[in-house]
């Protein structure tokens, strides 16, 4: 295991973070913050979901490596006021897992198949991190059925070139991910946030407990680099102008993933926002101060304000 790995590990643009692939035999053992329900889309194919609230629908979409667990502080206040549905894609958390085409275009079916499944309207699609990326997929569709975008510290706006893209193949390996140590594991988390609040430590907790089941986290050690790579392979950037609805933007300026620190050490959190923000149409971009990547969770007092605005004045 080379410290480049590690390095990576803490300030990639694409953040790993809270449990994922379960197998069948365990998922009902994770204790979830809301009752969880299920839909299925394919034989094979089982998409767990919470359903909190009513009014005007927010979907939400966690990023890589994470679940639906991300969200319970936004959806603990803005469920006041909306119907708040997330999901755990496929492969992680509650959902099904197993040999699935892991991808953009792929998470980006579900999240359309999920919300015509569930008979939803008026939508307005929440995504982080990696979620972000997929939201942007699906807004691109030009679904009826959405109607606003919400993207918090989104992937898919920073850019990478070709020899990027093999730097992440070299390093983004199962067997990376296996052999991380306890304490990588721990300072990972911690990079997340701008400083971790205690009640996001269960995401340790939730991690350790996953990675003593050998067959979940080898499951999970091979669908992470997919993901990655997916990332790199489905980029959004230059379609971004494409985008036909309200669309918000969200970072925490001291975001220590987004940019990436090794490949483009002359860009900052800002920058980045701004690059994409000004490409889209109908954009707001809010920067949030002493937050992290995980923006929503760590000042989501801020975050769930400036969401109930944005969706809110567009009803």
């Amino acid at each position: 295991m080379t410290k480049l790995f590690f390095h990576w590990l803490l300030i990639s643009g694409l953040a790993l973070s809270l449990s994922a692939q379960e197998t069948d035999a365990d998922m009902e053992s994770w204790k979830y913050p809301y009752p969880v329900h299920y839909v299925q889309l394919a034989d094979t194919l089982k998409v767990a979901y919470i359903d909190e609230g009513s009014g005007p629908v927010l979907f939400f979409i966690h990023g890589l490596g994470s679940n639906l667990q991300a969200w319970k502080k936004n959806i603990d206040a803005l469920r006041q006021d909306y119907r708040c549905i997330a999901i755990d894609l496929p492969g992680y958390g509650k959902s099904s897992g197993g040999d699935l085409p892991y991808g953009m275009p792929f998470f980006a079916d579900v999240v359309l198949s999920t919300i015509e499944a569930l008979e939803l309207e008026n939508v307005g699609l929440i995504g982080h991190s990696m979620g972000g990326q997929i939201s942007i997929h699906a807004a691109l569709r030009n679904d009826p059925r959405i109607g606003r975008l919400a993207l918090i510290a989104p992937a898919g706006f920073e850019q990478f070139t070709e020899a990027e893209h093999q730097w992440f193949a070299n390093f983004v390996r199962p067997e990376f991910i296996r052999a991380t140590p306890e304490a990588q594991i721990i300072r990972n988390f911690e990079l997340n946030f701008y400083e971790m609040p205690d009640d996001a430590r269960f995401m340790i907790n939730d991690r350790m407990d996953m990675r003593n089941d050998t067959s979940a986290y080898l499951a999970y050690s091979e669908m992470i680099p997919q993901c990655v790579q997916s990332m790199l392979k489905s980029p959004v950037f230059d379609r971004l102008n494409e985008l036909k609805i309200p669309t918000l933007t969200l970072y925490g300026t001291e975001d220590a993933l987004i940019p990436n620190r090794i490949l483009h050490p002359d860009l900052n959190t800002p920058k980045v926002a701004e690059a994409g923000a000004s490409l889209i149409p109908d954009a707001e971009l809010y920067l949030v101060s002493e937050a992290g990547h995980f923006v929503q969770w760590e000042q989501a007092e801020k975050v769930n304000a400036r969401l109930y605005s944005f969706f809110r004045s567009k009803n």
